[in-house]
């Protein structure tokens, strides 16, 4: 006889053979609005610019319902910038999710605990010293990512890692790391200071198809590996004592999905910069709206997708002059930190 199970809140339980996949219905709604809010906002930005457009030359130049002069400002100039801010959105906000599903601690951010520095470290060696290609970039910003990962959490091991102790580890080799990218850029050449500087900030520019195409599809394989380690990521959440009792090997899992973190993002810096504060909020935004238990990657992901969008088109439409992405991404993200920082403070007192 079958018992029904009162999870407290109403579910959906997807069967298949001897699989069984719970969804919250909540979940679902939430993501179907969130989707519906980034195709909105899509439809915007490559609607805006100097040459403006209507919802149905948009639609039309998608479809290839319309050629010339249209279709290239749409499909050629505008929406590979678009698809570049979806797809490093999306990716800053399953590395966010995952670094804090992790640690269990919602300031584990890579650019808080100093890993997005370690990939702007390498990537600059690229630009600066080498004078690379942007192949080599890629593998510079991935090198000093995981190379940074690696150091903070040696020295934050102490019969295991915890998550306050990576994070107070993370911020102080984060200031090291911002300290020698200083002294790179005012050793470098005028011009290769100032096209570092700028790609610094984080600015989605110039960005072709061919970098968002290599970059999705590198993307596309690190979510595809963070869906397949979201259930030991939230055995973890319960525990390091609790998750060693179900059979996960909580230090090798833990590096494992710090190396996946930490390759979404380097990937997103390698293209773009490091783009700030995005990996912070959206998985906390996901979390609040959904109510789930933990940290969940779906919704994160859309987030994620949906502010780095929404912070381009105010980048480039609503601020007096144009700036880069990750100027307003830190002005939003720098409040919401703040806020965190005093809620958290007010929880522990």
């Amino acid at each position: 006889m079958s018992t029904r199970v009162d999870f407290g809140r109403r579910v959906m339980v997807l069967r298949r053979r001897n699989v069984a996949v719970r969804v919250e219905w909540r979940s679902v709604v939430v993501c179907a609005v969130l989707v519906l809010a980034i195709a909105g906002t899509a439809v915007l930005a490559l609607m805006t610019g100097s040459f403006q457009l209507g919802p149905g030359q948009v639609i039309s130049a998608l479809t290839g319902e319309t050629t010339g002069l249209v279709r290239d400002i749409v499909v050629e100039w505008r929406l590979p910038r678009v698809a570049a801010a979806l797809v490093f959105g999306a990716a800053l906000g399953v590395s966010g999710a995952v670094f804090q599903s992790t640690l269990r601690n919602p300031l584990a951010d890579p650019g808080v605990i100093g890993f997005s520095q370690g990939s702007y470290t390498g990537a600059l060696i690229v630009i600066l010293v080498v004078n690379g290609t942007y192949w080599q970039l890629v593998g510079g910003a991935l090198i000093g990512g995981v190379a940074t990962a690696l150091a903070v959490y040696l020295l934050a091991y102490r019969r295991g890692v915890q998550g306050f102790r990576l994070i107070v580890v993370g911020i102080a080799i984060s200031a090291m790391l911002a300290s020698a990218n200083t002294w790179l850029i005012l050793k470098a050449d005028l011009d290769q200071a100032m096209a570092a500087a700028t790609w610094g900030a984080g600015s989605l520019n110039g960005v072709s198809w061919g970098q968002v195409a290599f970059g999705g599809a590198c993307i596309a394989v690190l979510l595809l590996l963070a869906a397949l380690s979201s259930r030991p990521m939230r055995q973890l959440e319960l525990g390091d004592d609790a998750a060693a009792a179900h059979g996960i090997r909580v230090s090798a899992v833990r590096l494992g999905l710090m190396v996946l973190g930490v390759a979404l993002m380097a990937t997103v810096t390698a293209a773009s910069g490091p783009i700030a504060f995005i990996s912070l909020v959206a998985p906390q935004i996901g979390r609040r709206l959904t109510r789930s238990a933990g940290i969940t990657l779906a919704p994160a992901a859309l987030i994620g997708a949906l502010l780095c969008l929404a912070a381009d088109y105010l980048a480039q439409h609503v601020a007096p002059t144009p700036l880069p992405v990750g100027i307003v991404t830190v002005i939003l993200g720098g409040g919401y930190l703040g806020w965190l920082l005093i809620t958290e403070a007010r929880r522990r007192l």
